[in-house]
């Protein structure tokens, strides 16, 4: 009878403490049931995600956060297959939450970023998480030959300034006719994350070449020419920095140097062909061909020899429908690529400025 009561007495206090867990922590074991079923079916969304199964995943990733929303980074991975099928409302809302839960999560904040920028046009809205970023305090961690972030932490920093000067000139481009006059300001702020990407990024050619291109717009000659000519110097093989300074020396009426960009530009544009490269080749020999008759009428032909080829010029033969080098052409080809025509130029309006600062 005793054993009996006993169990009877373990049963009612074992029911009676369930019960009290319950009524006192109901809310927290719910959390935490949720949390689990959350995490399983993000877990089997991360498995389709590795599996590249897009349709899975989405259906594992949605059941999980509709359980379990505070996961970030299946917000972020959601985000992501978003972008892919440009369905880019869809994206924002995923990345905000990802930031909502997790308010460091820099490459949240960087693709956000890019999608309000480059495909929605909310260039405001880009910079504002562009300039937060490198306010971010994160833990450098660094171990001695086994870890470190500090590379990455800054190139992140590098980067979101970029970002923030290409948002500042698709803003200065973007503006309507009864803003034009605030161009110069939003270039001028463009131009200063560009500097400011480069105290992280140090010898990035695409830095180079969109802080050139923002001088050009603004009409800062010399500041447009040496950016174009470091961009050169860093990728001698992209055609855009050599066009883009050939169109800037035209503009000077500097038509020897301009003509020697130009034919690195079409050369450059013919050897890697795409959907697009026969176009732009023709506009480029059409802009050479321009620039050639402005060169043999200007005055500064009328001095040449006859023989005398454009500053950095390159010797190419035709063969069989194609543009190819003389023989001696791959020797100097990376020298000559990397040759900024107008480099004297540009250098010489600096130091002439610098003279009148005294």
């Amino acid at each position: 009878m005793k054993l009996f009561l006993k169990k009877v007495l373990t049963f009612i206090i074992t029911i009676a403490t369930a019960f009290g867990i319950w009524f006192f922590f109901h809310d927290w074991i719910e959390h935490q049931i949720l949390k689990l079923k959350g995490m399983y079916y993000i877990h089997k969304g991360d498995q389709a995600y590795a599996q590249d199964n897009m349709g899975k995943t989405l259906d594992y990733y949605t059941r999980g956060l509709n359980a379990y929303p505070k996961h970030y980074e299946a917000w972020f991975n959601l985000g992501n297959i978003y972008t892919v099928y440009e369905d880019y409302y869809s994206a924002v809302n995923a990345y905000q939450n990802a930031i909502k839960y997790n308010p460091k999560f820099v490459m949240a904040r960087m693709n956000l970023g890019i999608i309000y920028s480059e495909e929605l046009g909310f260039f405001d809205e880009a910079i504002e998480q562009f300039e937060t970023i490198p306010e971010i305090k994160l833990w450098n961690l660094w171990i001695p030959f086994i870890y470190s972030n500090v590379k990455s932490i800054r190139g992140n920093k590098g980067i979101a300034y970029y970002n923030e000067g290409v948002a500042y000139k698709q803003k200065a481009m973007y503006l309507p006719l009864e803003q034009k006059y605030m161009m110069r300001q939003y270039l001028a702020d463009a131009i200063n994350a560009y500097t400011k990407s480069l105290k992280y990024l140090k010898r990035n050619y695409d830095v180079y070449y969109n802080r050139a291109v923002a001088h050009h717009l603004r009409g800062d000659t010399h500041l447009a020419g040496l950016d174009y000519c470091k961009a050169i110097e860093l990728k001698p093989t992209r055609y855009e920095a050599h066009y883009n300074l050939a169109v800037l020396l035209r503009g000077m009426s500097k038509y020897r140097e301009s003509i020697s960009e130009l034919q690195k530009a079409a050369y450059l544009i013919s050897e890697a062909p795409n959907e697009t490269s026969s176009v732009q080749s023709a506009y480029i020999f059409n802009v050479l061909n321009e620039v050639t008759r402005k060169f043999m009428n200007s005055s500064e032909y009328g001095v040449e020899k006859l023989t005398d080829k454009p500053i950095g010029s390159i010797s190419y033969t035709y063969i069989n429908g194609r543009i190819v080098a003389d023989d001696d052409f791959d020797k100097a080809m990376m020298k000559n690529f990397k040759t900024c025509a107008g480099f004297d130029i540009f250098r010489k309006e600096e130091n002439n400025e610098r003279v009148d600062l005294f």
